[in-house]
């Protein structure tokens, strides 16, 4: 059966079926090539061929080599003519007339070739030949680079990911989640930390995991790390999911086997949710043996409302949108309160991300938020870096009350 060809596959075909009929050839393809091999990527041909779509071989024993090589010229009515053409395997063939332009990238990058070969001698191919081929690839160079530039995206972001998956996911560090009104810790959250040298925020490094397909695997093995540090600290750890990674089996079958009660799983708004009655049915088990559920980043967008009032969770948490310089803005003052007030109303508790000095602290615990996060508190780091945890009565050792933010 014949390979489905892509949108852009079939805009290329047009260009090639353009070249086969005004220059009167039986084939006209469009090549790739690498350092040592050329693949036939598109091809549009009336006669049959030994060769098929895919079809590679080596790239110094093509009449496109020689002619990028400038031993051959681009255009040639009788390739018999030439004694550096007569000796390729193309000529057994019956190849007998060729024409072959390169194809260029905007950056001057080869791709490959576009081509046009006849069984048939014929002095009439001349250089006004060559410059419609030469247009015919650049047209086809419009059309191709997007896809080369994904691809290549792709390829960097594998080559950087894939020693995180094998070393067992990113770093995971903790950062203390203290109770406003008296400073003690109540529990942590775990954040993923990836290579310095990158230059890129943990979320960018999940999102082009999940571009390539990673996402899942990366965000597993990631909650895997956070659940190393149970057995180290009190308190409860908060580790972060996106709803789609949720519903996968590998994740369902992570939690299961964990202290759920000592955990607080983060939603981020930012995520959307596609199918809430999914969504429902992957918590229902975890929530009634005791883990809690906390919408992340409220007031960074608009769905996180939406969120809030179909999953009921237990905490949620500020933007530090919302949080940074509260204490002297009062349009930010207007809106944590609102959204204290609407969290206390249904039954859940407010954490502030990103609280870094004294004044808003004192600004948040005024405006009734419960509890805070940020460099004010500690910074991310290792488990024994936290600060001392603060149980609630009747808690179990190294438990987290139900309740307690």
């Amino acid at each position: 059966m014949a390979r489905q060809r892509s949108e852009a596959e079939k805009r290329i075909a047009n260009l090639l079926l353009t070249a086969k009929e005004s220059l009167g050839v039986s084939a006209a393809f469009l090549t790739r090539m690498d350092e040592t091999t050329q693949y036939l990527e598109v091809m549009e041909s009336s006669v049959p061929l030994p060769f098929e779509e895919g079809h590679g071989h080596p790239r110094e024993a093509s009449f496109c080599h020689a002619v990028l090589d400038g031993r051959l010229p681009a255009v040639m009515p009788d390739v018999r003519a030439f004694p550096e053409a007569a000796v390729l395997p193309a000529v057994a063939l019956g190849v007998r007339r060729f024409a072959s332009v390169p194809v260029v990238l905007s950056d001057g990058t080869l791709y490959g070739t576009f081509c046009a070969a006849g069984l048939a001698s014929d002095d009439e191919i001349s250089q006004r030949d060559r410059a419609l081929m030469e247009v015919l690839a650049q047209a086809a160079s419009v059309i191709i680079e997007p896809e080369v530039r994904t691809r290549a995206r792709e390829s960097e972001i594998h080559d950087r990911l894939n020693p995180v998956v094998a070393a067992g996911g990113p770093v995971v560090v903790l950062q203390p989640i203290v109770d406003l009104a008296t400073g003690m810790r109540k529990g942590a959250e775990a954040l993923s930390r990836f290579p310095e040298a990158w230059n890129k925020a943990p979320d960018v490094c999940f999102a082009e995991a999940h571009s390539v397909g990673l996402g899942h695997r990366l965000e597993v093995l990631a909650l895997e790390r956070a659940a190393d540090h149970l057995k180290r600290v009190s308190g409860y750890i908060a580790m972060n999911v996106s709803p789609s990674t949720l519903l996968t089996r590998a994740c369902t079958d992570l939690l299961g086997h964990l202290p759920v009660e000592r955990i607080l799983l983060e939603l981020s708004e930012h995520d959307p949710v596609e199918d809430y009655d999914a969504l429902h049915a992957a918590l229902a088990p975890l929530r009634a043996r005791g883990m809690r559920l906390a919408i992340d980043d409220v007031g960074a967008g608009f769905s996180s409302l939406r969120h809030i009032v179909l999953t009921a969770p237990e905490v949620i948490k500020l933007d530090s949108s919302l949080v940074t310089g509260v204490n002297a803005d009062p349009v930010l003052t207007v809106l944590v309160r609102s959204m204290v007030e609407f969290a206390h109303g249904c039954q859940a508790r407010v954490v502030a991300e990103g609280v870094e000095t004294a004044e808003d602290a004192a600004a948040l615990l005024a405006l009734g938020v419960d509890c805070g996060q940020g460099w004010h508190f500690g910074r991310p780091g290792s488990p024994e870096q936290l600060r001392p945890w603060s149980p609630v009565a009747g808690d179990e050792p190294g438990a987290d009350h139900p309740a307690a933010a």
